[in-house]
């Protein structure tokens, strides 16, 4: 019996040659191309891109053969490219959609689908339904068809496309290249071995910044190491920006839609302190407004910021899909997740981590300081908030959160619930700003438990009652 086919967060992602197999890559793709004849969008081109990782290019031909064996004209991107270029691509080729080869930050041995609509943002959970559907009717029917390669082109069907210099050309409309021109910046970017390779630094380069690359190969391996560009897996880029005294250090993740940051001694600087700090900066520098959109699970300093700058605050459930669907109302100033994704205003509504770099540089630039020391000001002007995730393995996670959905507690340690929002699994609002978020993984065994406070020691005294109430299930 053939294993179904879901699409999590952020599209399919499955273990090479056990689920993500050419069979199914073909099955996905071919429900893509019911879904785009359904809609009635088959004479709009699809755009197909891909990442590093492992048989990328041969899983993105075989995307082809189906669409154009669909009589669907298909636009190939010539290399290995970030997730948000291929989306950026999608308006500006005026595509029906794209589809892109990754697993994002997942291990090696993982590959995925991501299916991005013609608006170049996330699927909607209706449009990933609708594919699941498609999907089980294909399985069921083994009506994939397919052409060669040699025949898409003879057909005039395929064309592989130079996807590259056209988003560039964006990002320096989105971007101040003067002030980066005019600082003394020195940059170290670590590209993980992924699809972003040569972005930040290429156009760091052409404004005059001083910066070196690291990790700028190929490598579908990404070094031993997981393309997740967070506190754990940065340790290389640490080292470089401390070594070379460098300004700043940032990141990508394997197909470039995350971010990471490191500050001129080393620290990591979280998403959610890179959040604030582009708001800071959007608004003091930039002085542009709009709506803030964060989904449940990202920090509430955000809040204290839209409130300070008479800006409203929307709060969206996990995943950038969400925050997306606000982007393409309009008016948002920037839009973001404590997991490493953000957009801004007059871009398209997926996250984007080559953008989101280089934005950091051009605060720094701008403010003539180190990011630590913007953050810094921030959390003089604002004040600080303290947060941290706990993952506890589970195997019966659902049934647990059921349980604490359905029967919440009245006290987290010393911290009274003073409300509840259950947009996404659960919210103990708690006293003195204080708050608790517990939602079962998409795609793992795991409870994820958010926390944030207003101090360390309150902090600590959260973590401390959670882990309590795992003892009793042997955690």
């Amino acid at each position: 019996m053939k294993r179904a086919i879901r699409f999590g967060t952020d599209g399919w992602r499955a273990i090479v040659a056990d689920e993500f197999t050419v069979e199914n890559v073909r099955i996905v793709a071919q429900a893509i191309a019911r879904y785009t004849i359904e809609i009635g969008q088959q004479e709009q081109p699809i755009l197909v891109g891909h990442d590093t990782r492992f048989l990328g290019r041969r899983f993105a031909e075989e995307v082809v053969r189906v669409l154009t064996a669909n009589q669907i004209r298909t636009y190939l991107v010539n290399e290995a490219a970030p997730t948000p270029a291929v989306a950026f691509g999608v308006k500006h080729f005026a595509a029906s959609g794209a589809i892109m080869i990754t697993a994002s930050h997942n291990p090696p041995e993982y590959n995925g689908m991501k299916y991005i609509p013609h608006y170049a943002g996330p699927a909607t959970p209706v449009i990933t339904k609708r594919l699941e559907e498609w999907i089980s009717v294909i399985q069921e029917t083994g009506e994939v068809k397919t052409i060669s390669l040699a025949e898409a082109k003879a057909d005039k069907r395929l064309q592989v496309i130079v996807l590259r210099p056209h988003y560039e050309s964006h990002l320096r409309r989105l971007v101040q290249m003067d002030a980066l021109r005019s600082s003394s910046l020195e940059v170290v970017v670590d590209a993980m071995h992924g699809a972003g390779m040569g972005y930040v630094t290429g156009l760091l380069t052409e404004a005059g910044v001083k910066n070196v690359g690291i990790r700028e190969t190929p490598d579908a391996a990404f070094g031993g190491d997981l393309p997740e560009p967070n506190d754990k897996h940065l340790s290389l880029l640490k080292t470089e920006v401390v070594s070379r005294g460098a300004s700043l250090g940032l990141a990508n993740d394997g197909d470039a839609d995350r971010f990471g940051a490191v500050d001129r001694y080393g620290q990591y600087i979280s998403p959610n302190g890179v959040l604030v700090l582009l708001t800071y900066h959007l608004v003091k520098n930039r002085k542009l407004s709009g709506k803030i959109v964060r989904t449940v699970a990202t920090t509430h300093l955000l809040d204290r910021m839209a409130e300070s700058y008479g800006l409203e605050l929307v709060e969206t459930p996990v995943g950038f899909k969400y925050i997306g669907e606000h982007m393409l109302k309009g008016d948002v100033l920037i839009g973001g997740e404590e997991s490493g994704g953000a957009s801004i205003h007059g871009h398209i509504p997926e996250k984007d981590g080559v953008l989101i770099n280089l934005l950091l540089a051009e605060m720094c630039a701008v403010e003539g300081k180190g990011i630590d020391q913007i953050l810094r000001d921030v959390y003089d002007h604002f004040g600080e908030l303290f947060h941290t995730r706990l993952d506890i393995r589970l195997p019966e996670k659902d049934e647990w959160i059921r349980e604490m959905v359905s029967s919440p507690p009245r006290q987290v340690g010393p911290f009274a619930v003073k409300a509840i929002n259950r947009m996404d699994g659960i919210k103990l609002l708690l006293d003195e700003g204080n708050w608790v978020l517990i939602r079962p993984s998409g795609t793992e065994p795991l409870v994820r438990i958010y926390c944030e406070a207003t101090s360390m020691v309150a902090l600590e005294k959260l973590k401390e009652s959670i882990r309590d109430w795992f003892l009793e299930v042997n955690v």
